[in-house]
């Protein structure tokens, strides 16, 4: 069992950066694949990014890359997302995600843990 905690969230406007953390507890938090998901009002939930277990991979879904940065410290047992650029179409709640599958994966199914999620709100 692993416990995920989001912060991080907040209002901002176009253009600006936002820093989302996931700490997380429990298990061997190197063993996990992470991801970060969003959800908008009225939409389906949407892979953004993941990053392997040793953090020398990462995935983007097309509209952030270049944007958006996900990384790990696994001293630490946190995942990041900078975010810069950002626009009104991402605001959404952001929420952690950790699977024990091997290989990086974009498939919400293949995610074993959630966390409860931070609220991102870009104004125009």
């Amino acid at each position: 069992q692993v416990q995920l905690v989001e912060s991080g969230g907040g209002l901002v406007q176009a253009g600006g950066s936002l820093r989302l953390s996931c700490a997380g507890s429990g298990r061997t938090f190197s063993t996990y694949v992470m991801a970060w998901f969003r959800q908008a009002p009225g939409k389906e939930r949407e892979f953004v990014a993941a990053i392997s277990r040793s953090g020398g991979n990462t995935y983007y879904r097309d509209s952030v890359k270049g944007r958006f940065t996900i990384s790990r410290d696994n001293a630490k047992n946190t995942v990041f997302m900078q975010m810069n650029s950002l626009k009104p179409e991402d605001t959404a709640v952001y929420l952690c995600a950790a699977s024990s599958i091997v290989a990086v994966t974009t498939t919400q199914a293949s995610y074993d843990y959630w966390g409860q999620g931070t609220q991102v709100t870009v104004s125009s």
